[in-house]
């Protein structure tokens, strides 16, 4: 049984289909990539799946449990109660909050203790702080800003914002994580340790990831599978071999020289 699939999925706006038909399926445990030019409709399919936009027509459906349970037209907080998380091509940080605050703010959702015990101080509260503190630290050393736990976020480098970024996502408890550009506005060297952090992710953590990416150094070294769309429609499936020498994709995205 699929993690997740969707089938002939499609979000029209106005007379434009910014995507239309898409059957797309993730297994458990594997790192798949989403390429196209620019405006193919990656971003809008990460908004369906994500609960951002309803779809027109089609299904999403996620499994819970044993059983597969359609997700189409839930809500985003909904839909990231039930383990999928994001991030966003342009940084959404709390920026004027601490860097392991803006961890620990994701993990409210999962938070043990009542209002009141929060109110009155009481050693449940202090438990449940310290456990997400905890756990914030952890993610954080995951991406290498454990020394920076007390600084603004704003006050991080480009890159490290992005890296903060997939750690408040992660802070959710994620089943599948979808990353969208992480990389844009990389410097090689950033790209080169951002592709080793997807990979640890990805085995430490036994998560799902679904990667959106321009850079195709990153998309082809990191992904076991990928989808290719084009104009909304997804024209290929495959490999990362199979995409790079894929005649529909050659001629939509990669130009004539692979």
């Amino acid at each position: 049984m699929a993690l997740l699939q969707t089938k002939r999925l499609t979000r029209n706006f106005g007379g434009l289909a910014a995507v239309s038909d898409v059957n797309l399926t993730l297994e458990d445990n594997e790192l798949v990539g989403l390429i196209g030019p620019n405006g193919a409709g990656k971003t809008t399919l990460f908004n369906l799946l994500t609960g951002v936009y309803e779809p027109s027509k089609g299904t999403i459906e996620l499994r819970v449990g044993k059983e597969m349970q359609s997700i189409g037209g839930m809500k985003a907080h909904k839909v990231s109660q039930l383990g999928l998380a994001r991030t966003f091509q342009n940084i959404r940080l709390f920026k004027n909050m601490k860097v392991y605050e803006n961890v620990t703010l994701a993990m409210h959702k999962d938070c043990k203790y009542g209002l009141l015990s929060a109110f009155l101080r009481l050693p449940s509260f202090y438990k449940e702080e310290q456990r997400m503190y905890d756990k914030a630290m952890e993610l954080l050393k995951l991406v290498g800003l454990d020394s920076k736990k007390d600084e603004l976020a704003k006050n991080l480098p480009y890159g490290e914002q992005r890296r903060l970024e997939i750690a408040r996502a992660m802070a959710t408890n994620p089943t599948i994580l979808f990353l969208d550009e992480p990389a844009a506005g990389m410097n090689p060297q950033e790209t080169h340790d951002l592709t080793e952090l997807i990979r640890k992710i990805k085995e430490e953590y036994n998560m799902t990831i679904l990667l959106i990416e321009h850079d195709m150094s990153l998309v082809m070294n990191v992904c076991e599978r990928i989808y290719v769309l084009d104009y909304g429609r997804m024209i290929a499936n495959g490999t990362p071999e199979e995409i790079k020498h894929n005649p529909r994709v050659i001629e939509a995205y990669l130009g004539e020289e692979v």
